[in-house]
């Protein structure tokens, strides 16, 4: 294996082929790639331009800082930051041409107020189930009409407005869906017309057609991963865009009766191999995986002994002719013979999201 001891190999046109198969399955005018997080772990920057490459036609950011940071990198597509400080300075990313989630009235009154040489773009955030952040219905009616005498005033435009599915069940995003329809029918009623209305993020693209509406945010499965309990990346089309991988530090036999890492959760019932990986949980490998989870090395998946720790892992290799220096993957995609992220995410009581998006900085991303 060449490349950096640890690394996080970044299929760019994986995720740009995700993005063409879900914008095709969408059907809608608008698709946006959520880059968030560093592009849930991937690399903010090379994401959002492959996923570009791939039809999407917007991006989609937690924070303004995010947007800002990406601007700076040079990327110039259309951007919208939804989650804010509370004490936000919204000039700055509204003159680099960033569209602003509002989900308070103070938030839309200091966007109007922001004295930006720009006018500008927000997309209103309503409440219908999830109770985090978004305009609660009863909140609605003084919020749109204030929204639609700032914009007759020329202080600011509402292009957008949206909400999210919690994916809890059928009839619950249901009822998410009927709340979203009575929210847009009272801003039309207040004069208010986006030409933006968005739901569906990837499940919703999946499951739901019917929530599609102008725009679909899309994240999870532009990175090639399934947001759907007992779904594959491959049953949707997708191709997982991250590889992590590392060297074979040291191998090693050990005596029956050995005990392996803190605290001896494992000791080896028989004299064995075993195989020191330099990868944990302070690069973000779960250490809940601990005695669960499985590496594959030299093409066979050899299982992880004794706690992960803050640097390493220990995998017993037994007999297969392991060496230092070997490549070691932790997960892939598993067309290619790797455990994946979903497996990774059993092991660890988690969700694949969190296993792509925790990766340290001290990885080195890689991009192909």
């Amino acid at each position: 294996m060449t490349g950096p001891l640890r690394e996080a190999a970044v299929d760019l046109g994986a995720i740009s082929g995700n993005v063409a198969r879900l914008r095709s399955l969408a059907g809608t005018p608008h698709a946006m790639a959520v880059v968030k997080a560093d592009g849930y772990g991937h690399g903010a920057a090379a994401a959002a331009r492959a996923a570009l490459d791939g039809g999407a036609d917007w991006l989609g950011l937690a924070d303004l800082a995010e947007a800002l940071a990406l601007r700076s990198d040079g990327v110039r597509a259309p951007m919208l930051a939804w989650l804010h400080d509370p004490r936000a300075e919204f000039r700055a990313a509204i003159d680099a041409g960033i569209d602003i989630g509002v989900s308070t009235l103070d938030q839309l009154d200091a966007v109007a107020a922001a004295d930006a040489e720009a006018l500008p773009h927000v997309h209103l955030k309503v409440e219908t189930g999830l109770s985090r952040n978004g305009l609660a219905p009863e909140e609605w009616p003084a919020a749109f009409e204030r929204a639609a005498l700032l914009e007759r005033a020329g202080l600011l435009r509402v292009r957008g407005v949206m909400s999210h599915l919690s994916n809890a069940s059928e009839d619950d995003d249901a009822t998410a869906l009927a709340a979203f329809r009575r929210a847009l029918h009272l801003l039309e009623e207040h004069g208010i017309t986006p030409e933006l209305r968005h739901l569906a993020a990837t499940a919703g693209t999946v499951q739901r057609p019917d929530a599609r509406f102008d725009l679909v945010r899309l994240g999870i499965g532009v990175y090639g991963l399934s947001p759907l309990a007992g779904v594959t990346s491959a049953e949707l089309g997708l191709t997982p865009a991250m590889t992590l991988r590392t060297r074979v530090a040291a191998v090693r036999t050990v005596p029956a009766g050995a005990g392996v890492s803190y605290d001896y959760t494992w000791r080896a019932p028989e004299a064995t191999r075993l195989a020191l990986v330099p990868l944990g949980y302070a690069d973000g490998v779960p250490r809940a995986a601990s005695g669960l989870a499985e590496v594959e090395i030299g093409g066979r998946r050899h299982p992880v002994r004794g706690r992960i720790a803050m640097d390493q892992l220990v995998v017993e290799v037994g007999d297969a002719p392991v060496a230092v220096g070997d490549q070691a993957v932790l997960f892939g995609d598993p067309a290619a013979g790797h455990p994946s992220a979903d497996e990774w995410a059993e092991w660890a009581g988690t969700i694949n999201y969190e296993i792509v998006t925790r990766i340290g900085p001290r990885v080195e991303r890689t991009y192909a």
